[in-house]
């Protein structure tokens, strides 16, 4: 199904398009692989666009903060060039997980299978005859 679904991850044609007229560029920890065209645009000469092909689903929240500032110009070499200063408060980058087997379920969520907490609280409901 590469043929026709993108959500699954790209398509074959936009695979060999961006390998035919992009240049490698590098791999993150998740297996994405990050390109830039060969040739400038044609309104910005400095101008290059860059592309992501997702190893598994296209989800863009797997792509790491440094990749994601390169992807959109905010650097201009990548992270194999000039790799990010980590600062010592810094916490790995997560995939968003929301709908998977590994998404977070706190106590008392549906999905975790547990009974909610009685409340111990003095709410009434209001109700229009009162």
């Amino acid at each position: 199904m590469k043929i026709f679904t993108w959500w699954n991850s790209s398509t074959l044609g936009a695979i060999f398009d961006i390998r035919r007229r992009s240049k490698f560029v590098g791999e993150d920890e998740y297996g994405n692989r990050y390109y830039e065209d060969r040739r400038a645009s044609l309104d910005d000469k400095d101008y290059h666009r860059r592309y992501v092909i997702y190893r598994g689903l296209a989800e863009p929240s797997k792509v790491p903060p440094e990749w994601h500032g390169w992807l959109h110009h905010t650097f201009d070499d990548p992270p194999t060039q000039a790799p990010l200063r980590r600062r010592a408060w810094e916490i790995d980058h997560k995939p968003n997980m929301t709908g998977t087997l590994w998404a977070s379920r706190p106590k008392g969520a549906i999905g975790a299978g547990r009974e909610r907490q009685q409340s111990d609280s003095d709410y009434e409901a209001w109700t229009p005859d009162a």
